[in-house]
């Protein structure tokens, strides 16, 4: 007897995979299947069967000719948006690490980041009920690049008149990571607006304008291609950036100052035409969606309009929930406690590694322009091996299972982080080049790899551990994982590091201390993924036997 059913065929069926899998063509109505059967015999010789007789159903187009206007705009704007962010994000890097130390930044993402993005989201929500979508999205993205275009060129280079040399460091002097972030507070602006640019660019203007302009059958369609064509922009900003680094360097081989000022202005140059770009584009699609959107109201009855009416206020009111109510939630589910143990440990794991990287980079390359350019090559890296990892991890998982496809994030950041901490806890990197390289390439293909198999591995996995649950508990569970997971991650991560620069005097002199905090952290992350598997089958059985109950029923 066939046995159908369980908690793994349901998660094979819903698996993220390619887009062409997740094209299905809508469900036939019975009017149109019975009319289409009084003509078959004009269209039988057209019509494709199964062995048992039965019509095949056509495969959907992956974009039709009236989608592509529509579809190409997304995917650039999603682009720009990137690119933008990549710049933003290898800059951010170069002026903190130069300047004030990669030890300030675990002082500065706690003490200014965060109070940062709680403004921003109370101001964002403020105009979010007095603004329409239009005047909103044009006054969340406009101050960004007006800021940018504003530290480049007029802030950076009159620096020398802005800063703050009262909180100079002086011998003796408490606090002088603090204290830096102080002197150089332009540095620590630009550092804040972007990272807020890092969380309300795409998860915030982009998925809203794409989830307004784009239907469901759509969206199955189109979104995993965002992924892989948004995921491109990272390779030609790398590029961007390590090119101009290394050209303008060139022109100002003996003046680093005035090299970096330039290649800022260049670089600057090119995010206002990607800023520029987005602004256009999405006026165009709002366009577009109000046009076929007033054609589609046009044909509906006054009955579906008023029950379009009700879902759309009942969905209105539907938020996310605060940080109390994400605990209680997480605290009557093992499963979800599971998954958000496995969220929290890959924020806290990616801090641990990545600060003490970062230092590492400025030990190699302490020019400004040589990390810079350092910055872009890794940048393009990462992009490339994210969509390698994002058109192979799906087929791995396929085959592997889920098991193995959740352990292989926190299992690789493992294996290559016991080396990475070596080199920096025992070798002479101070004394031998060859060591601070070693240990900064090593360190490099970790945090590399980290990053892609998030995307190909960390994401899908954790996405699919909520297909089993009943509704309720994917909505509520998912929304308060995304709270608990972003904050005690990010937050909780710096607040360690914070603590052992107090200590030691220094992230480096701290580095085997933090080894341990990671490998605990990876260790608890193994558990989760274990006990949820274990989960897993369980109530794959349990549905089996289900089923297996039901057709013995059916026979009698």
């Amino acid at each position: 007897m066939h046995r159908r059913g369980g908690a793994w065929d349901l998660i094979r069926r819903e698996k993220i995979g390619t887009a062409k899998a997740l094209a299905k063509p809508p469900p036939v109505k019975k009017g149109a299947a019975n009319s289409s059967s009084s003509n078959s015999s004009s269209s039988s010789s057209s019509v494709t069967t199964t062995a048992a007789g039965k019509p095949k159903k056509p495969k959907a187009a992956l974009l039709t000719r009236k989608e592509a206007p529509k579809f190409f705009a997304l995917s650039l704007m999603m682009f720009c948006i990137i690119y933008v962010f990549t710049m933003t994000r290898d800059t951010k890097d170069t002026l903190i690490v130069s300047y004030c130390g990669a030890e300030a930044i675990a002082f500065l993402k706690v003490y200014g980041v965060v109070p940062a993005a709680m403004a921003f989201m109370v101001g964002y929500s403020w105009a979010a009920n007095h603004l329409s979508k239009r005047a909103l999205f044009y006054v969340t993205i406009v101050p960004f690049f007006a800021f940018y275009a504003l530290f480049a060129y007029v802030l950076y280079p009159n620096r020398h008149n802005l800063h703050l040399e009262q909180f100079a460091h002086t011998a003796g002097a408490s606090l002088p990571y603090v204290r830096n972030l102080l002197r150089y507070w332009i540095f620590s602006i630009y550092y804040i607006t972007s990272e807020l640019w890092g969380s309300a660019g795409v998860p915030l203007l982009f998925w809203q304008c794409a989830n307004d302009v784009t239907p469901i059958d759509q969206a199955k369609r189109f979104y995993p291609l965002f992924a892989v064509l948004g995921n491109m922009a990272p390779i030609v900003s790398g590029q961007t950036t390590a090119f101009v680094s290394k050209w303008i360097k060139k022109l100002h081989p003996h003046d680093e100052h005035l090299a970096f000022e330039n290649t800022l202005k260049v670089l600057t140059s090119f995010m206002m035409a990607a800023g520029g770009i987005v602004m256009v584009l999405y006026w165009y699609v709002m366009d577009v969606s109000t046009a076929q959107a007033a054609q589609a109201q046009a044909l509906l009855s006054k009955s579906a309009l008023k029950k379009q009416a009700i879902t759309d206020a009942h969905n209105s009111k539907k938020g996310k929930p605060g940080l109390l109510e994400s605990m209680k939630i997480l605290s009557k589910s093992r499963w979800l406690e599971c998954i958000a143990v496995m969220v929290v440990s890959y924020g806290l794991t990616m801090e641990f590694t990545e600060i003490i990287w970062k230092a590492t980079v400025k030990m190699a390359f302490p020019n400004k322009q040589d990390y810079m350019e350092f910055m872009g090559n890794y940048s393009t890296v990462v992009g490339i091996m994210t969509v390698l990892m994002l058109l192979l991890g799906s087929n791995t998982i396929k085959i592997l299972g889920w098991r193995v496809g959740a352990m292989a994030t926190p299992v690789l950041m493992a294996t290559l982080a016991a080396p990475f901490f070596a080199y920096i806890s025992f070798g002479d990197m101070h004394g031998s080049r060859e060591a601070l390289m070693t240990a900064l390439t090593i360190g490099t293909i970790q945090n590399i790899l980290s990053k892609a198999t998030k995307y190909a591995f960390f994401d899908p996995t954790k996405e699919m551990a909520y297909i089993p649950l009943d509704q309720e508990a994917k909505v509520k569970g998912k929304a308060a994982i995304d709270v608990l997971g972003a904050r005690l991650g990010k937050s909780g991560g710096a607040l360690g590091q914070q603590a052992l620069v107090l200590a030691f005097g220094g992230i480096m002199r701290g580095a085997p201390v933090l080894a341990g905090l990671f490998y605990v952290v990876i260790f608890g992350w193994l558990s989760s993924v274990n006990r949820l598997s274990k989960m897993f089958l369980e109530n794959e059985k349990k549905t089996a036997e289900g089923s297996t109950k039901t057709a013995t029923n059916g026979y009698h």
